[in-house]
C-alpha cells in the first residue's frame, strides 16, 4: 500500500517519523521464530497423522506400517523433527532471555520450514492417492506448507543472513 500526501495526527504516530522500517526490522527475529514454531508443529502433526494412517491402511495383506521402507521413512522424519524441535526450543529460550540473534532466528526459520515441506511431502507420499485428496488433512497441509519457506524471508534470504553474520566483526 502506498499513501501519498497522507496526514497522520501527531498523537497517532507510532515511533519516530520515517523510522517504521527500522522498527519493523527489530521484530523480524521474533516473527521468524514464530514461523519456525508453527513449521515444527505442522511437521509433527503430519508425522502423527501418517503413523496412524500407516497402522490402519493395508496393502498386500498387511498394514503399510509393517513395510521396512515405511518404517525407515517415519524413523527419519521422527528424528529430524526431534532435532528441529530441540533447536527451536533453544531459540525460544534465547528469545525469552532477550538473546536471540538475527542469524539464529534465520537458522530456525530456514531449517524448520524446509523440514516442514520435506516432512509433509514424504508423509503425503505414504498416504498414496489418498494423500492428494483434500478430505485428508495431509493434503491441506501439503498445500499450506509451501508458503512457509517464502514469507518472513525466503530460504535464500535466511541463508544470506546466516552467511553474512559469519563474516561480521
Amino acid at each position: 500500500l502506498f499513501f501519498d500526501d497522507g496526514r497522520v495526527h501527531a498523537g497517532s504516530v507510532l515511533g519516530a517519523p520515517g523510522a517504521g522500517f527500522a522498527c519493523l526490522m527489530q521484530q523480524l527475529p521474533q516473527e521468524r521464530l514464530t514461523i519456525a514454531v508453527s513449521a515444527i508443529a505442522a511437521a509433527e502433526a503430519a508425522l502423527e497423522w501418517t503413523v496412524e494412517y500407516c497402522k490402519g491402511r493395508s496393502a498386500f495383506g498387511q498394514p503399510i506400517g509393517n513395510f521396512q521402507n515405511t518404517r525407515f521413512v517415519l524413523a527419519e522424519l521422527k528424528t529430524e523433527i526431534a532435532i528441529g524441535r530441540t533447536f527451536v526450543d533453544q531459540c525460544i529460550l534465547a528469545h525469552n532471555a532477550g538473546q536471540l540473534s538475527a542469524d539464529e532466528a534465520a537458522m530456525a526459520k530456514w531449517w524448520s520450514t524446509e523440514l516442514q515441506q520435506r516432512a509433509v511431502d514424504r508423509c503425503l507420499q505414504l498416504h498414496g492417492g489418498y494423500g492428494y485428496m483434500r478430505e485428508y488433512p495431509i493434503a491441506r497441509l501439503y498445500l499450506d506448507s509451501r508458503v512457509q519457506t517464502i514469507y518472513g524471508g525466503t530460504t535464500e534470504i535466511m541463508k544470506e543472513i546466516i552467511g553474512r553474520a559469519m563474516f561480521e566483526s
